[in-house]
């Protein structure tokens, strides 16, 4: 298969995830659906995809995910209540959500690992590039990560992975890219990659994030792929068949990150998201970071 370059247009989210950090809470609200500030986390990843203009969303989901798809699904009632209330600000919050991006489903039944859910994508992708995004990372669209992704796809063709580098202590936490340089100071080729790698084995500090550009090679690639780390099948490692043989997809470039990126993956980085986030609204920032510098105050002194 040879390296595509087409035009960009469609995105996959992988959303079966159990959730089992945030237990008891994700018992019966897909994690997905937790709040950052006043709006699901989910719809920061769907925004994200439309900014780099990729309006063909599927979301893999899985089983007790339907509040996903009521999330961004019409709600009459709702709609109409706010309608006879004049409360205009707050219908436009509600449909903004309706009309986001044209947003499609596919369950994974068995989950096996983010490969598997990437897998699942196919029949809807075919033999398109595509995007990428994981629901745990959110980019600030202050800083168009996934724009520059799909740039660099365009001009060099094959795949394309968003690194950022991280404290050597840390790598063991993410996958990790051995890299080279290029002519630009944000992007790197990929010479190999290893999946939570010990720290005396990682190759470099670059740290493998939640966006992908991927050549539509990748599915072939992934239906051989046998399971790996934690009997799952890994995305990783299907991208290092990719990495060690370009023939089969075109190479594989890095796009260093240097932006402002939230972490909600795990519950303190998720409150520590809020808490950024919060400080940066127009309509909440001023009184929140008020009270902030209070309660901080007071907790030194105590």
């Amino acid at each position: 298969m040879t390296s595509s370059r087409t035009r960009i247009t469609k995105a996959v989210i992988p959303a079966a995830g159990l959730g089992t950090r945030f237990l008891p809470a994700t018992k019966a609200t897909p994690k997905e659906m937790l709040p950052v500030v006043d709006k699901p986390a989910i719809q920061y990843v769907v925004e994200e995809a439309v900014s780099a203009g990729l309006a063909d969303v599927l979301m893999v989901t899985g089983r007790n995910k339907r509040p996903l798809e009521d999330h961004f699904d019409r709600n009459y009632e709702l709609e109409e209540a706010l309608r006879r209330k004049g409360d205009e600000a707050r219908l436009a919050a509600v449909e903004e959500s309706t009309g986001l991006a044209d947003i499609h489903y596919v369950r994974q039944g068995d989950p096996r690992g983010l490969g598997h859910a990437v897998l699942c994508a196919s029949d809807h992708v075919g033999d398109q590039p595509f995007a990428v995004l994981l629901g745990d990372d959110l980019i600030d669209p202050r800083d168009p990560l996934l724009a520059r992704m799909t740039a660099i796809q365009g001009e060099c063709g094959g795949s394309v992975i968003a690194l950022m580098e991280v404290d050597p202590s840390q790598i063991h936490l993410y996958g990790c890219a051995a890299v080279e340089p290029t002519a630009d100071d944000d992007t790197v080729r990929i010479t190999g990659l290893v999946e939570k790698p010990d720290v005396a084995d990682a190759p470099s500090n670059y740290a493998i994030i939640g966006r992908y550009v991927l050549d539509p090679a990748i599915f072939e690639v992934l239906g051989k792929t046998e399971p790996g780390r934690g009997n799952e099948i890994q995305l990783t490692d299907a991208l290092q068949t990719l990495v060690a043989d370009p023939s089969i997809g075109g190479p594989v470039h890095g796009v260093v990150f240097r932006g402002r990126r939230y972490d909600t993956g795990d519950r303190g980085d998720y409150l520590r998201a809020i808490v950024r986030l919060a400080c940066e609204r127009e309509d909440l920032g001023e009184d929140f970071r008020s009270w902030l510098r209070t309660y901080v105050a007071e907790e030194m002194t105590s």
